[in-house]
């Protein structure tokens, strides 16, 4: 059985009282998508759409896309396995560390992966310098923006000069860009129509705290390469009550700016707080904080209820780095004394 390596594994550690480990919105789920959700519940005794066609066409108003652009899957999980099984790279590019299914997607279609360094030097911030590595047979590229588990995003001027040397080595650029809702960053969506070698992934996991519901998106000016995505997937891979639950958050006004002043404060207040002797926080524009403590704290903090994620997993990371959510006001103040109860006794 394949081991589980990401946040939100409250199944196999009993007795968590507050999961920091998994990145979704602390305000919860909004309550148009629970009624939503509720609502529509008589339409599951049937199939759901598998075209997800008004799903697609609030997508479309949304973010302003061309509907023929757009490929719903279940999380973007799915979306980023299907799209290696459909182009099958024999030499992919990632960053390291960053979010680790990129890798694990590739190598199951045989990919030979090469790793671009972030450095804790340099903050984790990605540098040019990625683009030097774009030559001929560099067939892909994943970038995470803002990076999973950094909280860093990328220059939209470095975007445009890894989008350059991609047009000049014909290498496939995907950016994920589940976690940018949470920040002030600019979309890469505006450069589709322009570049055939980009996609751009979104999902509404995190944003609309959906995690459980699995869905997410791919869009793409590339004809052929979203035919060739959407052809590797089982028939009704989005269910009818991610389909409902969908439309219903793209129409909620205003959440994604009420989360964004939250999570801004918060995280202000958190990375000020943690900054305890022995522990380095490490800046962040998403709605999650890397951090590396000389103690350990991922089994002590257990041991109070609170799961955080450990990043030992991370290419480019040890166990002496975790991860920790932005949450609520109440919450983060107890994450922060719990950490601070467990150093003030090493």
């Amino acid at each position: 059985m394949k081991r589980y390596e990401h946040g939100g594994d409250i199944y196999t550690n009993a007795g968590i009282d507050l999961d920091f480990s998994a990145n979704v919105n602390p305000l919860g789920m909004p309550d148009e998508v629970r009624s939503a959700i509720i609502n529509r519940a008589d339409e599951y005794a049937r199939y759901p759409d598998p075209y997800c066609g008004e799903l697609r066409c609030a997508i479309s108003d949304f973010e302003n896309i061309d509907p023929e652009w757009i490929l719903c899957g279940n999380g973007a999980a799915d979306l980023i396995y299907r799209l290696c099984y459909a182009v099958k790279p024999r030499k992919a590019l990632i960053c390291a560390p960053t979010f680790s299914e990129y890798e694990l997607a590739l190598r199951q279609t045989g990919c030979e992966v090469l790793r671009h360094a972030l450095t804790q030097e340099n903050k984790f911030v990605l540098t040019p310098d990625i683009a030097k590595a774009l030559a001929p047979g560099v067939d892909m590229l994943f970038l995470c923006n803002p990076n999973n588990p950094t909280g860093r995003l990328i220059k939209s001027s470095v975007i445009n000069e890894i989008l350059a040397a991609a047009r000049k080595s014909g290498t496939i650029v995907v950016i994920d860009e589940c976690f940018l809702d949470f920040t002030r960053g600019i979309s890469s969506k505006n450069l589709l129509a322009d570049i055939p070698e980009l996609v751009v992934l979104k999902a509404f996991t995190k944003m609309y705290a959906m995690a459980g519901l699995r869905l997410g998106y791919m869009l793409s000016a590339n004809a052929e390469l979203l035919n060739k995505t959407d052809a590797a997937s089982q028939c009704w891979s989005v269910s009818s009550p991610a389909q409902a639950a969908g439309i219903a958050a793209l129409s909620c006004k205003g959440w994604a700016e009420k989360t964004r002043q939250l999570v801004a404060k918060e995280r202000e207040f958190m990375i000020n707080s943690l900054s305890f002797p022995g522990m380095e926080v490490f800046p962040s524009e998403a709605n999650f904080l890397l951090f590396r403590c000389k103690h350990p704290l991922y089994e002590p903090l257990l041991k109070k209820g609170i799961l955080i994620r450990k990043c030992g997993n991370f290419a480019g990371l040890n166990n002496s780095y975790y991860r920790a959510a932005i949450k609520t006001h109440p919450e983060n103040i107890r994450l922060i004394q719990a950490a601070e109860e467990i150093l003030n006794t090493v």
